[in-house]
């Protein structure tokens, strides 16, 4: 039988569109318009690095330029839209998957007691009741008020005193949960007094949160490997999502596809048979800053094969070896990486220092208009009040 080919161009559209990278970023980027956001992507990264925005905020303003960054922080405490936890890394996850959560709260926990005990110094093990007996009796609490009469060592997540380790291992495996930002630090408090009841109480079996965590990766990817389904949301094994891919062709829930690279080659993935059918909307002309950790390019070998787009990021490379900079903002423009601009928030003015095109990218007038007005629509976003380009920006 014939495995049906998606072009590259069109896999590329499909993608985007499924990351609410197709079309004006128009809508409030607050409330209910946010949690569609949110719901559709199913989480969105964390990170705290803000040399101009953190790259949750820039996430969410790629696809919503009304948004700004208390608009998340609502979500979060006041609405109670989403709730924070692991994926591949800290995300905020739509609060609707939740009673899935804890079965990454059990694996996670098991994970954590045979390694931690191996890499943190102390036994953390021996401070978890006393920590979660502090935050039942005194209420929320952060990593500063626990542990105050302990060794506080380098402050580095491998040297974590003993009530901060249990603090964290309580954390991710579901017993309290974050109920805001302070300063980008996390305030705890028990999960029954964080999570809505509805949530709270909803319980699902592992085959059942099995069956959804590949379901949903799926559909929010528009095709994938096992091994993509698997990394979504870091719940299922990879052998799990191999099986429940097995099960799903031999049922015609999906079809086998061949995906095309954009130099040719053909990589095999499975979509849903209506994929086939799809025809995504032409992404027009504009151009967006991303986010480094935005999901359309958190996988960074499929960001290479879909759009030819190499990156690296380079905050831990010593300055002389960095090929382009600290912390490097990607640039699209329709389906296409364009470039990477290499800018920073300083005081009132936003600061270009350098912008590099890829590879067969002509930078002419037409495209660094259209540049120019994404980084005035980004300085506005970042409280700046106008861009300034340093000589010999344009690489």
């Amino acid at each position: 039988m014939t495995v049906p080919i998606i072009d590259n161009t069109r896999a590329r559209r499909i993608f985007l569109e499924k990351h609410g990278l197709i079309g004006a970023p128009g809508g409030l980027g607050k409330g209910a318009d946010l949690q569609a956001v949110v719901d559709d992507l199913g989480f969105v990264q964390l990170d705290s690095v803000n040399t101009f925005a953190r790259a949750h905020d820039l996430i969410l303003w790629s696809r919503r330029q009304q948004y700004r960054p208390a608009n998340l922080s609502n979500l979060l405490s006041r609405d109670r839209g989403v709730f924070e936890h692991w994926t591949h890394d800290a995300s905020a996850i739509s609060m609707q998957h939740f009673p899935h959560w804890r079965l990454k709260f059990a694996r996670d926990a098991a994970w954590l007691e045979s390694r931690w005990k191996e890499w943190r110094r102390d036994d953390f093990t021996a401070k978890i009741d006393a920590v979660l007996r502090q935050i039942a009796d005194d209420g929320h609490c952060s990593s500063g008020d626990v542990g105050k009469d302990e060794s506080r060592g380098s402050g580095g997540w491998w040297d974590w005193h003993p009530s901060k380790t249990a603090l964290e291992y309580l954390w991710r495996s579901g017993q309290v949960s974050v109920v805001r930002r302070e300063n980008f630090k996390k305030v705890y408090d028990l999960t029954e007094r964080v999570i809505p009841p509805e949530r709270l109480n909803a319980r699902f079996t592992d085959a059942e949160t099995i069956d959804w965590a590949c379901n949903a990766a799926l559909d929010k990817l528009g095709f994938a490997t096992s091994g993509e389904i698997a990394a979504f949301w870091d719940i299922v094994t990879p052998g799990e999502a191999k099986n429940w891919v097995a099960d799903a062709l031999g049922s015609g829930a999906v079809v086998a596809v061949d995906i095309a690279s954009v130099d040719g080659s053909l990589r095999r993935a499975v979509a849903r048979p209506a994929t086939l059918d799809q025809s995504p909307p032409d992404p027009g002309g504009r151009v967006r800053i991303l986010s480094p950790f935005d999901p359309a390019l958190r996988d960074r070998k499929r960001a290479e094969r879909l759009f030819g787009f190499n990156y690296r990021i380079e905050i831990f490379v010593p300055a002389p070896k960095r090929k382009y900079g600290y912390y490097v903002f990607p640039v699209m423009e329709g389906d296409q990486m364009i470039g990477r601009i290499d800018m920073k928030r300083d005081g009132q003015t936003l600061v270009v220092t350098a912008f590099w095109p890829e590879p067969g990218v002509r930078f002419g007038v037409g495209r660094q208009a259209r540049l120019a007005s994404e980084l005035l629509r980004a300085a506005r976003f970042g409280g700046c009040d106008n861009v300034q380009y340093m000589d010999g920006w344009k690489r």
